[in-house]
């Protein structure tokens, strides 16, 4: 029921009008709000890094509409969703540029925040032959959100609506969401490393709980490096507030669990471009999955197929079609539990 739910929907976004000739909100209210960064995207191909006083070509270049949160927000329209994004961009022509595109991309963007004076956050992604990326950031302390923007968000914290807050804002910020969301009667999905002074406050009002590989091991305080290790913090993370757990791991894939069962999926077999967005296309996945009533194990396969059909391509922006996500889903028809794979 839930695969024909999910091909209904990824057949309906892609025939889906869009322009900026529709307007912003003509659809239904949000369904889904985004908390994150925004940013002019600039991703670099070459064949190899340069060393220092070198010169390398550049085979490919796209500017696109990116950051964590803008990322996120389109693979949840690409899915089918209607998200809501909650972020800053300056008052400059590249701001409106971003915004521009977002709405393009069905994102409501009436909650995002113009900040005069300051230039719109940068992000050069410089990704070479081997599929290895460097980061070159320009974000300027007031790209990112505050407890008051949050608060002028607060009227679409309804009941039911689903709310993705990404850690990697200033914690007061992100707290001031997960917990806001939490009283309304949202679902609220956090993604990345608790900031310790909050992690009691914003496990109790999570829902869900995702880390990259990086993040888990924050998680932990210590290295990862077995599926056996990934279950016992994520039963710990469990015991805490949220009802369901996923964390990456090193070389080895995805464990979601929840209370009563987990699921290992492993890395698939597919060509690495840019890993860039994949975490952010995961998210996605998880979201839209549980927001149409898939259980957890529908849920896992989801996120780890958007995660999978992102990272063949430069770049963070997703690029969700129904072929691309189906080809994913089916390198994952065969399920492999935690018990497989540690021998149980």
């Amino acid at each position: 029921m839930f695969d024909r739910l999910l091909r209904s929907k990824l057949r309906g976004v892609n025939g889906r009008a869009s322009g900026p000739g529709r307007p912003n909100g003509a659809r239904r209210g949000p369904d889904v709000i985004v908390f994150g960064q925004i940013a002019r995207d600039l991703v670099i191909v070459v064949d190899t890094m340069p060393g220092a006083r070198q010169a390398a070509d550049v085979h490919q270049r796209r500017e696109l509409l990116g950051g964590k949160g803008a990322n996120q927000a389109v693979a949840l329209a690409q899915l089918g969703m209607r998200p809501a994004l909650a972020g800053v961009v300056g008052e400059d022509q590249i701001g409106q540029r971003l915004l521009t595109q977002a709405q393009q991309d069905q994102v409501d963007t009436s909650a995002v925040i113009r900040r005069p004076g300051v230039r719109t956050a940068l992000i050069v992604d410089i990704v070479d032959g081997t599929g290895q990326w460097r980061y070159l950031e320009d974000i300027p302390a007031e790209m990112l959100l505050t407890e008051g923007d949050v608060h002028a968000c607060r009227h679409l914290l309804l009941p039911g609506r689903w709310v993705s807050v990404q850690l990697q804002q200033p914690p007061s910020a992100a707290l001031a969401a997960a917990a806001g969301a939490h009283q309304a009667g949202c679902k609220v999905v956090l993604e990345g490393a608790l900031p310790e002074e909050h992690r009691a406050s914003l496990l109790a009002a999570a829902d869900v709980l995702r880390a990259d590989a990086r993040e888990t091991e924050l998680l932990a305080g210590s290295a990862v490096s077995t599926a056996a290790e990934a279950e016992k913090i994520a039963s710990d993370l469990l015991s805490q507030g949220p009802s369901l757990v996923a964390l990456a791991i090193e070389g080895i894939g995805n464990l979601v669990a929840w209370p009563d069962d987990r699921v290992l999926l492993p890395l698939t077999d597919i060509q690495v471009v840019d890993t860039t967005g994949a975490g952010d296309a995961f998210i996605a996945g998880l979201i839209m999955a549980l927001a149409q009533g898939g259980g957890p194990q529908q849920a896992a396969r989801l996120a780890v197929a958007a995660a999978g059909a992102t990272v063949g391509h430069p770049g963070g922006r997703p690029a969700l079609t129904p072929r691309a996500v189906q080809s994913q889903l089916s390198l994952l028809s065969g399920r492999l539990t935690l018990d497989a794979v540690m021998g149980g």
